[in-house]
Order: C-alpha cells, then structure tokens, then sequence
C-alpha cells in the first residue's frame, strides 16, 4: 500500500508556509531554518531509504536536472 502524501493544495500551503516563514527569519538564517526543519521532518519519517531519497531529488535541484 503506498502512503498518503499531500494533495496539490496542501503543497500550496506548506510552500507559502515556508516562504514566509523564511521572510519573517531573514535570509541570514534561511540555511540554519531549513536545517532544522529538515531534521525535524526526518525525525517524523522512520524509514532512512525515504529520506535519502528525498535528498537525491533535493540534490537534483542544484544539479538543474529537476
């Protein structure tokens, strides 16, 4: 059974969430927010392949291939 993941509106919400919440932290702790937010999330999910496959797709963002 595949897990539930977020609708197309709830990835809308949590953009704007994160967008302003990196206003409101200024971008000199924009690295340090997204950090622990990254830390928090991965805390959440207790299976290590889900995350390190989220940083691959993550880390094709720099690469420009997303």
């Amino acid at each position: 059974m595949k897990a539930k993941t977020l609708d197309f509106q709830g990835m809308e919400t949590v953009y704007e969430l994160l967008a302003n919440t990196i206003d409101e932290v200024g971008r000199d702790k924009e690295a340090l927010f997204l950090s622990k937010l990254c830390l928090m999330l991965a805390h959440e999910i207790p299976d290590i392949s889900k995350i390190e496959a989220a940083v691959a797709v993550a880390r094709q963002i720099k690469q420009g291939t997303m």
